[in-house]
């Protein structure tokens, strides 16, 4: 990992642990000074300064078109979700949008059973992909990117992980769609966010489900967070949700720590952003994580527990007949 990276990790600051159910947060502060000013997504769209559409009439799966009318950059999040015209996605990767332009940004589908409009502009679904999805997406935007310079995903693995956690949740949806498993489970999200209330000065979490590590999310803004605490919250939870296994008590200070250190030894990549700076991905033996860097500074960082057996090897076959079938 490169001096910047290293020097970002040095800053982060850890705050007191809180619990409910199997999952657990331990808030995320940064000493790092906040230069690059921007909107997220949610801002953007409250002051309708974003217009995002299919990419023509026909649309196309893996891409839409943002144009950015605000007078400063954008941020959207990995995996935020955006709602309405043929189908519902996620974005691939974070893009930090230029202001006064148009950009093609990367996407998957989270709503299989849907091709038709209903809307012509997509709007904030005020949703996050649940991390495990996020985790499963990200890791094959990972190999796209650093194999062909292109954020695409293998929607196919994405499908499967929409359609798994509506199994697990017990959730019917008509259309295969992500967004009917978070309105179904409204109630039960709701209790997550009033346990894990947003701290002063809060810039991040780092998660634990069942004991073990699954999650970090850290932007460089405090406002910015404040806007995204409760989509991460119910993203996270819905993954704690499908355990079943007794309370654990036993996470400390000294876990997260040695995360910090774990990452510290990740091998890196750099590649050019969708929108303003520099995407980096990370692997290490356990996890695997991206960040998003403009003008040195880190925007947003996430780090995920690595995917493995069974899950990795389902994730390589897909990829492989998608190869099959582009040649």
């Amino acid at each position: 990992m490169d001096d910047m990276m290293i020097k970002y990790f040095d800053g982060m600051e850890f705050g007191k642990l809180q619990q409910f159910g199997v999952m657990g947060i331990i808030p995320v502060f940064n000493k790092n000074p906040e230069n690059q000013g921007y909107l997220t997504l949610k801002e953007a769209m409250k002051q309708n300064l974003l217009k995002i559409t299919e990419l023509n009439e026909s649309g196309a799966v893996p891409e839409l078109k943002v144009m950015n009318n605000a007078e400063i950059p954008v941020l959207i999040l990995d995996g935020e979700e955006l709602m309405g015209a043929k189908q519902n996605r996620i974005v691939n990767t974070s893009i930090l949008l230029r202001e006064k332009f148009e950009t093609i940004i990367p996407v998957s589908c989270v709503e299989q059973g849907r091709w038709s409009y209903t809307s012509k502009n997509f709007q904030d679904s005020d949703r996050i992909a649940s991390s495990y999805l996020r985790n499963v997406k990200s890791t094959s935007v990972k190999n796209s990117v650093e194999s062909s310079g292109e954020y695409l995903s293998d929607q196919r693995s994405v499908w499967n992980e929409v359609h798994k956690l509506q199994d697990k949740m017990e959730v019917n949806s008509p259309t295969s769609a992500m967004g009917d498993v978070y309105d179904a489970k409204k109630i039960d999200l709701q209790e997550f966010v009033k346990a894990f209330e947003l701290m002063e000065g809060q810039k991040g979490v780092l998660v634990f489900v069942d004991n073990e590590i699954i999650g970090l999310d850290v932007v460089s803004n405090e406002s910015a967070y404040k806007d995204l605490h409760e989509k991460l919250i119910k993203s996270y939870a819905l993954d704690s949700m499908v355990q079943n296994n007794e309370i654990k008590t036993n996470i400390n200070i000294d876990m997260a720590n040695e995360f910090i250190q774990e990452i510290l030894k990740s091998d890196e990549s750099k590649n050019e952003s969708v929108g303003y700076g520099f995407d980096y991905r990370f692997a290490s033996q356990l996890y695997t994580g991206s960040s998003l860097v403009y003008n040195n500074e880190v925007i947003h960082v996430s780090f995920f527990k690595s995917i493995e057996g069974d899950d990795m090897e389902e994730m390589n076959r897909h990829s492989k007949r998608a190869n099959l079938r582009q040649y």
